[in-house]
């Protein structure tokens, strides 16, 4: 069967690293097989948090095509930046979108445009995908459509609108990029999002749209990635509790560290045998929080991993920890954590990410701020642990979220937007 092509607009991109191109990298990696040939338009050698070089392993030997735009310059940036702190993101992060609208990538719009024209030229794309953020994706898809009469979806990582971490200086900015978002969801063939509460919120904000219109596709984990750690069991001696990702935002492991203090305080089989592992890049400030809560003889960094690294860990783990205060984002960690198999230590507040946990039947929740719940859960699932008791999600939950069945229905809607 010859493939139709679709053209993939992602900012982000392997070999960049972290959370944000995991979902990208593998509805590219798995559309080949339902009839699809990704043309994968992404940025040139730019400075980012992290980089993964194993990610594009993945996509040899697949019928796939990347574009690059040039590196400003013409030099190679690819050198992992140092992760900001908390205030130092934050002011910067103010500044950038004080000045530049939808976000500071806007200035990639020019040169990925450009590109386009290129690819289209020597491509017969069908249809467009845009992944987001950068909110840039969606207009440069926009702008395709207008020159070019090419359909085109997007896909919502995270919130515009509604995200909380989103800096409006004024009212006009906000307004501004409520007028760029109903025109990009006017003329999108359809959205697609990560939870059921975005989808709400869109819907409510954009009276033309209908329940169609806005359709929930959530994160997933690849099984590939954890086939080849099948054999990968935990160390017997020990309780390995793990954390994998960033501490994005506000987020802090803080209040996790006290309570696990207090626990081994009182208990002393518990200080010998639990182990704290923090996969990824750390900021400075978090590391200091180990020492404080006298935890550094109980806590592994590992530093940021390849994801293949970063899986085995998670097989090497007893229990996994998540934590976020807010409901706005649906961390991609979470499903990874199904498709580890494994309990999971529910940090989070009450909604929909808290609901998703809870109904995998391996989780134990608990408010992300209050240090006594924390301790408590941790207690009883250190008890569990003895035990050899400790729960595991269903496998007909955790099938749910197979990557290469989630990418069978982005599949098929592509295929209903290029006939349309």
């Amino acid at each position: 069967m010859e493939k139709r092509d679709v053209l993939i607009i992602a900012y982000y991109f392997p070999p960049m690293g972290l959370s944000g191109v995991q979902r990208t990298l593998k509805f590219v990696k798995y559309l080949p097989e339902y009839g699809w040939r990704p043309i994968v338009l992404t940025t040139g050698d730019i400075p980012f948090y992290a980089y993964d070089e194993t990610l594009l392993k993945e996509l040899e030997d697949k019928d796939i095509k990347i574009y690059r735009t040039p590196a400003k310059n013409n030099k190679k940036n690819n050198k992992a930046r140092n992760f900001p702190s908390r205030t130092v993101q934050k002011l910067g992060s103010m500044l950038l979108q004080t000045i530049y609208q939808p976000d500071s990538k806007v200035k990639w719009k020019g040169p990925a445009l450009k590109l386009a024209d290129q690819i289209i030229k020597e491509n017969d794309i069908q249809a467009v995908f845009a992944t987001a953020p950068p909110f840039t994706d969606f207009l440069i898809a926009e702008e395709i459509r207008k020159k070019y009469n090419l359909p085109y979806v997007i896909d919502y990582r995270d919130a515009w609108i509604d995200n909380e971490f989103h800096f409006y200086a004024t009212p006009f900015h906000k307004l501004y990029s409520i007028g760029l978002e109903r025109q990009v969801l006017s003329k999108a063939s359809k959205a697609f999002v990560i939870t059921r509460n975005t989808k709400e919120k869109i819907i409510s904000r954009y009276r033309m749209l209908s329940h169609e219109d806005v359709m929930i596709l959530p994160h997933g984990y690849d099984k590939d990635d954890f086939v080849k750690h099948k054999s990968v069991e935990p160390d017997p001696k020990k309780f390995v509790i793990t954390h994998s990702g960033v501490f994005q935002d506000s987020r802090t492991p803080k209040y996790f560290l006290e309570a696990v203090a207090k626990l081994i305080k009182t208990n002393k089989e518990a200080r010998e045998k639990i182990q704290l592992r923090f996969i990824g890049v750390m900021r400075k400030n978090h590391i200091k929080l180990i020492k404080k809560y006298g935890l550094k003889n109980n806590t592994i960094l590992t530093g940021y991993l390849n994801h293949s690294d970063a899986v085995r860990n998670l097989k090497e783990s007893d229990l996994l920890w998540l934590m976020q205060f807010d409901n706005v984002r649906s961390p991609g960690k979470l499903y990874e954590y199904f498709g580890a198999r494994k309990p999971i230590l529910a940090c989070l507040p009450e909604g929909e990410m808290r609901n998703l946990a809870m109904e995998s039947k391996a989780a134990i929740a608990a408010d992300p701020r209050n240090v006594t719940e924390i301790k408590n859960a941790l207690n009883s699932c250190f008890k569990l642990w003895k035990l050899k008791n400790l729960p595991r999600p269903s496998e007909d939950f955790v099938e749910k979220y197979d990557r290469q069945k989630l990418t069978g229905i982005l599949s098929r809607e592509l295929g209903l937007t290029a006939e349309y």
